[in-house]
């Protein structure tokens, strides 16, 4: 088991400024960025070059961690049908070296791990990377951009709810419902390659 806290960022659409003032009020020291691809052109002022620069001279250190914990891997091993399948993805030996890093790091640092969607549960570093360190005892909370912070468990709580699971059933524990919520969101939220897709054929 490790220790320790951690917490979550979606970089979203806010100003530069904004997400440095985020990132301040939580008296964050390290950025782990875990965007697959960071780049867009929507938001232009969080590609890779410009976020590691102004982070730097906000006197915040920056760790791309996209190639380990990002959420589509050219791991083919990874896709089920051209979808990512996020258990086979967090036993990858990038996505446990990944995990290692981050809990090092948080060791001496203050760690937000970022990716770009503002919705903690609309992301894979709630639903998978967040799960992961929870499950190894590493204390998770997510920063909204309102500036609230919630808890890793107040998010799993409103996940069961999203899917009517939050009330006590006769044959099924707290956990057994959290694990049906998290595979529904997973469905819903995880990369799907074209690429990888299993062709279909047509029947005689």
């Amino acid at each position: 088991m490790t220790s320790g806290t951690m917490l979550t960022i979606g970089h979203s659409n806010h100003a530069f400024p904004t997400l440095i003032d985020l990132l301040r009020q939580n008296e964050v020291t390290a950025v782990a960025d875990v965007r697959s691809a960071p780049a867009s052109r929507f938001t232009p002022q969080f590609n890779r070059a410009p976020l590691e620069r102004g982070l730097h001279e906000a006197g915040i250190r920056y760790v791309f961690l996209g190639k380990e914990l990002g959420a589509r891997p050219g791991d083919m091993t990874c896709y089920v049908d051209g979808q990512v399948q996020y258990g086979r993805l967090a036993r990858t030996p990038a996505f446990v070296s990944g995990i290692e890093r981050l809990t090092k790091g948080a060791l001496t640092e203050r760690i937000a791990i970022l990716c770009a969607e503002g919705e903690p549960l609309d992301c894979h570093r709630t639903v998978l990377v967040s799960q992961v360190l929870t499950e190894d005892g590493v204390e998770v909370s997510h920063i909204h951009g309102s500036g609230r912070v919630e808890s890793h468990t107040a998010v799993m709580e409103r996940l069961m709810a999203k899917f009517g699971l939050a009330e006590d059933e006769l044959f099924r524990s707290p956990a057994e419902r959290l694990r049906e919520a998290l595979t529904r969101q997973e469905h819903r939220i995880a990369y799907v390659n074209d690429d990888f897709r299993v062709e279909k054929t047509a029947g005689p």
